[in-house]
């Protein structure tokens, strides 16, 4: 699928741009709080008939974690990665899920 793609691409563009210093790695985030996220819990309480609140508390209870992404989770990976501290990761894909570990 899509995800095995990104992966791909990932490895590939860290094995070309490693010898300019260049890391390549891809974040693939979970169910993450934006106005798609917005749309689908939309669509889950017109489809059964129950609230907002209980349609994320649906969502949410698919996720080991018990809690969807935010924005700012999917930012923080991206702050960590581009970071002095993450200067020797690259290749890598990281899931930022919950736990779910979408597929």
């Amino acid at each position: 699928g899509s995800k095995g793609a990104v992966i791909a691409m990932t490895r590939i563009g860290a094995s070309q741009l490693a010898k300019h210093n260049i890391n390549v790695n891809a974040i693939c985030p979970g169910a993450t709080r934006t106005s798609l996220y917005d749309r689908v819990m939309e669509q889950l309480t017109e489809r059964e008939g129950i609230s907002e609140d209980e349609a994320i508390a649906r969502m949410d209870a698919s996720i080991p974690l018990k809690r969807s992404n935010t924005p700012d989770d999917i930012a923080n990976m991206a702050a960590f990665l581009a970071s002095d501290e993450a200067r020797n990761i690259t290749g890598q894909s990281f899931n930022v899920d919950g736990g779910l570990m979408w597929d």
